[in-house]
């Protein structure tokens, strides 16, 4: 039983690893939630910006967060002619730099500059961090390029 208990720990201790030794592009696709990222990802051609050396911080939204968009709004984005906005609308969920929860919370009231070109707020309210509006509600997923934190909702860039 007591190496039993060993060979969990070390596993339960190797799983952090794993995620470090990829990038975050690889760790959104092996996660079934992030799969409408995913193709969004891929179809504004930052799949192998995003797999670069970085290091980057992506404010990753669920599939969940892409459902609360108005009906249709995900297909229309996805479509060639709307790559320019899909790109932005994503890189507007990306940070230059690796920005670790402890950090970002003491932005509270400040804003981040986006790989987008634009600012988004951050807020911390009722022990939860926000940016743009939408609450992070898992935090530090390190891979090899960056770090990913998971929000409830896609954020929008101010318009221009």
């Amino acid at each position: 039983m007591k190496s039993f208990m060993g060979f969990v720990a070390a596993m339960l201790m190797a799983v952090p690893a794993l995620a470090a030794d990829k990038t975050i592009v690889e760790i959104a696709a092996g996660n079934p939630d992030f799969s409408t990222l995913v193709a969004a990802v891929k179809a504004a051609g930052l799949a192998e910006t995003l797999s670069g050396d970085g290091p980057f911080t992506v404010f990753a939204p669920t599939n969940a967060a892409f459902e609360k968009l108005p009906k249709g709004t995900v297909e229309t984005l996805l479509k060639p002619e709307n790559k320019d906005k899909l790109a932005s609308i994503l890189k507007y969920h990306v940070v230059a730099g690796k920005v670790m929860a402890a950090d970002a919370v003491k932005l509270d009231g400040k804003s981040a500059k986006t790989v987008e070109g634009s600012l988004a707020p951050i807020t911390v309210k009722d022990g939860a961090a926000y940016i743009g509006g939408a609450k992070i509600v898992k935090t530090d997923i390190v891979g090899k390029n960056g770090v990913i934190h998971v929000i409830d909702a896609v954020i929008l860039p101010p318009a221009k």
